[in-house]
């Protein structure tokens, strides 16, 4: 990625407005044009081991209908790639932010039957959960398990659970940051593809979980 680039968000983030952005818009369409590019290369060598389904680069303009912060645009590109369901679960993520570059996965937004099952499994046995998570490798690039979670126990589980700071996520995703030194690198896009192979192992368990039962019978076809 450019200097012009990381430059470019870090001026929209300080002009965000719309006289100034359309002032700028053909730039902004070059950089936008950068990050597609990127993205589809990126899917393109995921797709040498996973099946990736499709992927695509978020729009920047913000929905403002309901929110406190009416500044028009976000200052940042993000996008995913989505793999194909119903069998493989969990999606890779990426937002690249001036000095907040994000990249990671997992999953976000899990159905209220997918969260039971994940939560249910994490019941009955977290050891092959934490072995992933706590391994040397994965939490070096990622560190800890992050997401949104209630504050004490959901219902119908034990708050005294061993597995309850599992058990009380409803969200399931992991990142790595990268400053903009390391953003602007030449081998920055092979850092974003081993960091989303360094994935599977816990997409590979999760899609697992989520596509069988608690006696381990495949329910999803």
């Amino acid at each position: 990625m450019s200097k012009d680039l990381i430059q470019f968000l870090k001026d929209l983030e300080q002009n965000n407005n719309k006289e100034w952005f359309e002032a700028h818009k053909s730039t902004f369409q070059k950089h936008q044009k950068t990050m597609k590019t990127f993205f589809a290369e990126v899917a393109d060598r995921l797709r040498a081991t996973d099946d990736i389904e499709s992927h695509k680069v978020f729009r920047i303009y913000r929905d403002v209908r309901f929110s406190k912060d009416k500044t028009p645009y976000k200052s940042w590109f993000a996008g995913s790639f989505k793999r194909t369901a119903p069998m493989l679960r969990g999606g890779y993520y990426m937002s690249m932010q001036p000095g907040h570059t994000k990249v990671g996965g997992g999953f976000y937004g899990p159905s209220p039957t997918d969260l039971l099952r994940i939560r249910r499994e994490f019941e009955q046995n977290d050891s092959e959960i934490r072995s992933i998570l706590d391994d040397k490798k994965f939490k070096s690039i990622f560190g800890e398990l992050m997401g949104e979670e209630v504050k004490t126990a959901p219902k119908g589980f034990s708050a005294d659970h061993p597995a309850i700071d599992l058990i009380r996520k409803k969200q399931f995703y992991v990142m790595r940051s990268f400053n903009d030194a390391e953003v602007t690198k030449p081998d920055f896009q092979d850092k974003v593809v081993e960091t989303f192979l360094a994935l599977r192992p816990y997409f590979d368990y999760m899609s697992s979980v989520l596509t069988t039962n608690l006696d381990g019978e495949v329910i999803v076809k």
